[in-house]
């Protein structure tokens, strides 16, 4: 295999942008239909006893699991967020069999907890495995400044000879956090090919660059922001969708 395609989306909680909407099976749908081989997800909820009893048809497994179905047998769940009615986190859904996981805690005592997600992918005809690490950044500078030196820190442990996929909702409208990503030895994937990160924040007016996707000895051979109808009103995030080689 020489060709693999990814999709990176931040679900939010399977509601529609106001929150008020419960939208997981369209959006199981609508991640159905790119038919990307692996898919990183953030702000998936493993349990919300509080949203169960409030919409109908809420599944009883994890929303990972609902979105997995039967397409990606293999997927991952980093939990980072834990209150009274549930939790929340980072989600791998994978075609291919995951062979390790761990999730990072890069949380900020007395703020919202958060984590990265890192999991290895057993390729086909790939001598190394894939790296993945579905990422969700704090809203504080002073916080991503901390996490995304953590991050770095993950990457540069990884070997230098493996191929390395980092994607997420950085929630860096200040672009503070690129360059130290930049220098860990990883490019982002937009950037490369198009000279500028890619907006996706809001879904429907897109200004903000939050999402993104970083890359090592990885190539892209197609990249989209998943936008228009019908992503603008299945999240507050457009997703960002990439063909890559190695």
């Amino acid at each position: 295999m020489t060709q693999f395609s990814v999709l990176s989306l931040n679900i939010n909680m399977g509601l529609d942008i106001r929150r008020r909407r419960f939208v997981l099976p369209e959006l199981r749908d609508a991640i159905r239909s790119v038919g990307a081989d692996v898919v990183l997800l953030q702000e998936v909820l493993g349990e919300h006893a509080g949203h169960a009893r409030r919409h109908d048809g809420w599944p009883s497994q994890p929303q990972h699991e609902y979105l997995a179905d039967t397409l990606w047998r293999h997927h991952a769940y980093g939990r980072n967020a834990v209150f009274t009615e549930g939790h929340q986190g980072n989600a791998v859904l994978s075609r291919f069999p995951i062979s390790s996981q761990q999730n990072h805690d890069v949380s900020i005592i007395g703020h919202e907890p958060r984590g990265l997600l890192h999991a290895t992918l057993d390729m086909p005809g790939l001598h190394s495995p894939l790296h993945v690490i579905s990422v969700h950044l704090g809203l504080r500078e002073s916080h991503r400044q901390f996490q995304v030196q953590a991050l770095c820190d993950v990457a540069r442990a990884i070997p230098r000879d493996a191929p390395v996929l980092v994607a997420g909702d950085f929630n860096d409208w200040r672009l503070r956090g690129h360059a130290p990503l930049l220098s860990s030895g990883l490019h982002e994937a937009f950037e490369s090919a198009h000279g500028k990160l890619a907006r996706t924040f809001p879904a429907r007016l897109p200004l903000l660059p939050l999402d993104r996707m970083y890359l090592r000895n990885l190539r892209t051979v197609e990249l989209a922001v998943l936008g228009s109808s019908p992503w603008d009103r299945l999240s507050d995030h457009a997703g960002l969708h990439a063909s890559l080689t190695w």
